[in-house]
């Protein structure tokens, strides 16, 4: 097994724990999110994550997609345990923060913009249609920063933007990611990385 794949199932077994000992009633009102009783006992949460619904068994943390019941990478099912257990009701600022900006995030800046930043303006530094498109075809809602910019709803309580600045003749293309300020009262800085990796990878493998 990889170390990688180790580290998620360890950081798993943590989270579920962690589940256990709150109450679902008021996980899923400080996450803003549905919580089921189950007549036989227990409950599920139902979470939306990046444009999916996903459901979470309470007190299990058994994590399976809605409508497939399939279970989702071991990744995902980190990000969704992580968002419930950390939650605290924190509502969103609608003010935009750089990754760094946000609480022991300066150890993970150097990876977040070798995983979003750069890749994406070698992708769309000189493609605005091409951006636009991509970004629209994730979900995003337009924004008025830079030469284009989206916003896009991760979880409830998680939204990230990504800004465009297309090259010109004297400064070469640039992306920053953004989020709403609140973001770290919701997810790990560790997990953001790894989030903004995963959304920014998708919009590049959207330009094919």
């Amino acid at each position: 097994m990889q170390e990688k794949e180790k580290s998620h199932q360890v950081a798993g077994r943590l989270a579920r724990t962690a589940l256990r000992g709150l109450d679902p009633v008021v996980t899923a009102y400080k996450s803003d999110t549905c919580y089921v009783r189950d007549p036989k006992g227990g409950g599920n949460f139902e979470v939306r994550f990046w444009g999916r619904d996903y459901q979470i068994s309470y007190p299990d943390g058994d994590v399976r997609e809605l409508g497939t019941e399939k279970t989702p990478n071991l990744a995902v099912q980190l990000l969704l345990l992580h968002y419930l257990t950390k939650a605290d009701g924190t509502l969103l600022a609608d003010h935009w923060v750089a990754f760094r900006e946000l609480p022991d995030a300066l150890v993970y800046d150097a990876a977040l913009q070798g995983r979003t930043s750069l890749p994406l303006a070698r992708a769309y530094g000189c493609d605005l249609e091409g951006f636009i498109a991509a970004a629209r075809a994730l979900g995003g809602d337009r924004l008025s920063f830079g030469d284009a910019s989206f916003m896009f709803q991760i979880l409830p309580r998680v939204r990230m933007a990504i800004v465009l600045h297309l090259a010109d003749d004297e400064f070469p293309a640039a992306v920053t990611v953004l989020f709403d300020a609140v973001t770290g009262h919701y997810l790990p800085t560790e997990d953001l990385a790894v989030l903004g990796g995963m959304f920014c990878g998708a919009l590049v493998k959207h330009k094919g």
